[in-house]
């Protein structure tokens, strides 16, 4: 076997599609986000102001974070030392559970690496303490969901996007008495649309099913605490398993669970994601910590954050762009091509000084790639000024480049 020439015959499949990744450095400046450093691979540097992140809230910037951090890291030094069982289990990690615990109303939570893992973990585990489970999973799951689903090797049924007539038609067909759990998420990251939860709570109390909530993309951001949109919606009793993140809205780092205290404790006993990882650096913790308690009562951040959405997505339907609104905080742009979307985003890049990475297959379905524009409340009126003046000038020299193309 020719090694090499596997590897690149399997890059270039990439290449010719237009949806090879590429990485660019960037260097985030304190209390300067969202403006930030691009330095080039000649060594050069250009301000530039992120689009594209995923701090949703600037929180990877706040000092309350920072401060906490910083006490941490002077208390502990730098890393955990072990597994949560071998040592790297600290009061930062015990506090930011309590915390976790406590918005989402549950008896407890546990902490992991992140929420992709928070997900393959839990979901692969179910299966060991249900015998028989079946799991109902919503097509568009994130991937660290269908990863944990596959790994589970429960049986699994898969239901049309957001549809409860399928997800009842699947949920008719098992036979009675089986475990079941419904896996679905809050708020969709690829077009921003929000699931159905209380009618999928309704089906789960029908069918006796545990309902699992991935709120990755809106705890912080929504509720009277932030605790997701199970929360603004009053449904937070109704959902046995919670995942988030800490990455996000509260710009740290980590993932969880929130659930039940026997729930939780089966997890945290039996889940090999769990058991063998590291723990979180204990000054993660602390900052993950206090940035989830400053956003239980900071709701003018929330306010401006969707402010801002809400100002982008008028700007940019004004002109004409095809824009996804499901009224939430993702501001999704439809390209439906991965050449036209990577030469938008190189484009922005060199000569905006705008950065926002092309959303490509396989995150996407094929054609329907897209910028994914992500305000926060430190982005300004400026920044968004200028962000639609560089759409307005671009996508009209795109548009004349696809009329030629296809002459």
């Amino acid at each position: 076997m020719d090694y090499d020439k596997a590897l690149d015959s399997a890059l270039k499949r990439l290449h010719d599609e237009g949806r090879y990744r590429t990485f660019i450095d960037i260097e985030r400046r304190k209390g300067a986000y969202p403006n930030a450093v691009w330095r080039r691979p000649d060594g050069t540097e250009k301000d530039i102001v992120v689009w594209c992140g995923n701090d949703y809230l600037g929180m990877g910037q706040h000092p309350t974070v920072l401060s906490a951090m910083h006490e941490a890291l002077d208390a502990t030094g730098a890393g955990s030392g072990g597994t949560r069982n071998i040592s790297g289990t600290t009061i930062y990690h015990k506090r930011l559970e309590a915390e976790l615990a406590d918005l989402h109303g549950k008896e407890a939570a546990l902490v992991f690496t992140s929420a992709y893992i928070a997900n393959d973990a839990t979901l692969s585990t179910l299966a060991t303490l249900f015998p028989g489970l079946v799991i109902v999973s919503d097509e568009l799951n994130h991937a660290s969901m269908i990863e944990g689903i596959r790994r589970s090797r429960a049986e699994k049924h898969i239901f049309k996007h957001n549809d409860v007539a399928d997800l009842r038609r699947i949920l008719q067909g098992i036979e009675r008495g089986r475990p079941i759990v419904i896996a679905f998420e809050s708020i969709y990251s690829m077009d921003g649309d929000v699931g159905p939860i209380r009618a999928i709570c309704d089906l789960a109390a029908e069918f006796g099913a545990l309902t699992y909530l991935d709120e990755v993309h809106a705890v912080g951001m929504y509720g009277p605490r932030g605790g997701g949109v199970a929360e603004r919606e009053g449904l937070m009793d109704r959902i046995d398993i919670f995942n988030g993140t800490l990455a996000k809205a509260y710009g740290v780092m980590g993932g969880y669970i929130a659930a039940s205290a026997k729930m939780v404790d089966a997890i945290r006993s039996y889940a090999p994601g769990f058991i063998f990882t590291t723990s979180l650096p204990p000054a993660v913790a602390a900052g993950a910590a206090a940035s989830v308690r400053h956003l239980k009562t900071d709701q003018s951040l929330r306010d401006a954050q969707q402010l801002n959405a809400r100002i982008l997505k008028m700007r940019l339907k004004g002109l004409g762009l095809p824009i996804i609104d499901h009224g939430t905080h993702i501001v999704p742009v439809h390209v439906g091509n991965p050449v036209h979307c990577k030469m938008l985003s190189d484009m922005l890049l060199e000569n905006f000084g705008i950065y926002v990475q092309p959303i490509n297959f396989p995150t996407v379905p094929r054609g329907t790639e897209r910028l994914r524009f992500t305000p926060s409340p430190v982005h300004d009126a400026r920044h968004i000024d200028h962000l639609v003046r560089a759409m307005d000038n671009l996508w009209s020299h795109c548009a004349l480049n696809r009329a030629e193309a296809s002459a």
